[in-house]
């Protein structure tokens, strides 16, 4: 029998044995499976199916940033203030002044993924450990963000070379329908939200989200519900002759998911009316009618289309409301985004009845919460093929890329390098799934793409269409 103090003696000894080596690392990035998978996973060059980087000079040049991105901007600019308080710097404000206040809005939310995803970029580009940054370090890194952001081949070292990144789906909420990419390894993904309510021209103030605009560009005329019908058919070729892959929807910030399906004349009566003349069930009507018109164009235009689910307007976000359109339109591509998070499990069912023409993308999910995305992964590599799973960024600006690409990868390398460990797959078949994953299953969903790619090439090519000068490749 051992004695008291020799029993204690071993609690403290296994306790000190899981404690992780450094922040954020836990008992299973110990391993040398962990590390084998992780570093083959670093090394796969990665297809981002999911991003919204921002323009160069938008980064750098709006007034309500003082002057340039900044270690406030890095902040302001990501996920962590959706959820958590950041105190406001105002342009042209001293660090010093800001730092002194802001340094604790972080105590609070040192578990949460929104806040954990911007670490690793802060110590990997930076060198610095944020969760015990000083304030000397603080100033340091607020100085070397300005200057880093004084030339745009920052961008392309942080994406393209340090997050190892070849080609990004770019989502331009700023200007839905302009159709030109920012960067050269960006690839365009119409966004079709603007087009959902387009039953009067008086719904868009932003000449960038027009279609009107686009039809009178093109001499369309559009007076009847069937005209309009033919310009939103027109607007989607134009936008994959000029390189869009994908058709993107994220209605469910504002409504429901529950798309109808609506008789053709009650959308009629809707057409040209203002929004102060109808009822919201009307307008209700007319979205849904033309969500399940978007759906059969995108199978025309042979174009898979992105969903927003989970993580919205919470009310109507749940995935399954999708369940009865994806259905009816199987020759339709769909890509459920953000795993449906939280109903992650729910989306699983999905694939499992509707796999020949469904996908999960993981995007976000990591920064969301890292276990329940290490949790899905897990469950959806059980109930369904690894073709059928994707990953996306869903970042404003390189720092925030870099964050979420390291999540995905250390997350996936977790949930491989466990199976591997317990004797579910053997390591080769691991490696190869999370290639898939992180690459080959965008190939194969988008084969416009293989045309785009260049890192074999050992250069990436200078822009084809007309983007800011301040963003062409270094």
């Amino acid at each position: 029998m051992l004695l008291p103090s020799t029993r204690c003696l071993m609690i403290v000894a296994l306790f000190a044995s899981c404690t992780p080596l450094h922040s954020g690392a836990g008992l299973e990035r110990r391993t040398p499976t962990y590390a084998r998978v992780k570093a083959y996973l670093d090394a796969v060059p990665a297809i981002d199916t999911h991003d919204h980087l921002v323009p160069f000079d938008r980064l750098v040049t709006r007034e309500d940033r003082g002057g340039g991105m900044n270690l406030y901007q890095l902040w302001h600019r990501s996920y962590y203030p959706w959820f958590n308080p950041l105190t406001e710097r105002k342009p042209n404000q001293p660090c010093e002044t800001w730092w002194a206040v802001a340094k604790g809005d972080f105590v609070n939310a040192r578990a949460t993924s929104f806040y954990r995803y911007q670490l690793p970029a802060i110590r990997d580009l930076y060198g610095i450990d944020f969760d015990r940054i000083t304030d000397a370090q603080a100033y340091e890194l607020d100085r070397r963000i300005t200057e880093n952001y004084r030339n745009p081949k920052w961008l392309y070292e942080v994406i393209t070379e340090r997050a190892n990144i070849e080609l990004m789906l770019v989502d331009p909420f700023w200007a839905h329908l302009d159709h030109r990419p920012d960067y050269p390894f960006a690839v365009l993904v119409l966004n079709v939200d603007p087009l959902v309510r387009g039953f009067h021209s008086s719904e868009f103030p932003n000449p960038h989200d027009d279609p009107y605009k686009f039809a009178r560009e093109q001499g369309l005329r559009v007076e009847s519900l069937d005209d309009y019908l033919i310009l939103i058919d027109r607007l989607i070729a134009g936008a994959k002759s000029r390189g869009a892959v994908a058709l993107k929807q994220v209605l469910a910030y504002v409504r429901t998911l529950e798309f109808r399906r609506v008789a053709r004349q009650r959308a009629v009566q809707v057409f040209g009316r203002p929004r102060e003349e109808l009822k919201p069930e009307e307008v209700r009507d007319f979205e849904d009618f033309l969500m399940w018109q978007l759906v059969e164009l995108a199978a025309k235009h042979d174009l898979p289309i992105q969903i927003h689910t989970g993580n919205a307007r919470i009310q109507g976000s749940n995935p399954m409301l999708l369940v009865d359109l994806i259905e009816a339109n199987p020759k339709t591509k769909f890509i459920l985004f953000h795993g449906g998070f939280p109903w992650v499990d729910e989306t699983a069912v999905i694939v499992m009845r509707h796999g020949s023409h469904v996908w999960l993308d993981s995007v976000w999910l990591p920064t969301l919460s890292y276990s329940m995305a290490k949790r899905a992964f897990h469950v959806w590599l059980e109930a369904m093929p690894s073709d059928r799973i994707l990953w996306g960024g869903d970042c404003l600006h390189p720092e925030g890329v870099y964050g979420a690409t390291e999540f995905t990868r250390r997350c996936l390398a977790e949930v491989l390098a466990e199976k591997v460990d317990r004797g579910d797959l053997n390591e080769e078949h691991a490696l190869g799934i999370g290639r898939q994953i992180l690459r080959d299953n965008a190939l194969a969903l988008f084969p416009q793409l293989k045309d785009r790619l260049w890192k074999h090439k050992g250069r990436l090519p200078l822009p084809t269409s007309s983007t800011s000068q301040a963003a062409a490749a270094p």
